[in-house]
């Protein structure tokens, strides 16, 4: 798999909800908690479940962060 996106972090999938259309995905990326929503089509076609090895791929424009003083 060859991609532009530089972030690509391995990670397992720890929890899966899916929805109508929706599917929440819980990663667990070497400690750090990570959520997705991609479409029950795509999880499906995947093959995602609990234990899946999968990476997220991390492509954004825009990073926004909050600092609590």
């Amino acid at each position: 798999m060859r991609l532009s996106a530089r972030n690509k972090i391995p990670a397992r999938v720890t929890g899966l909800a899916k929805g109508e259309a929706t599917a929440n995905v819980e990663l667990d990326a070497g400690g750090m908690r990570l959520v997705t929503s991609v479409t029950v089509e795509a999880a499906n076609e995947l093959g995602l479940v609990e234990g899946s090895e999968v990476i997220a791929v991390i492509k954004a424009s825009d990073v926004m962060l909050g600092f609590e003083s």
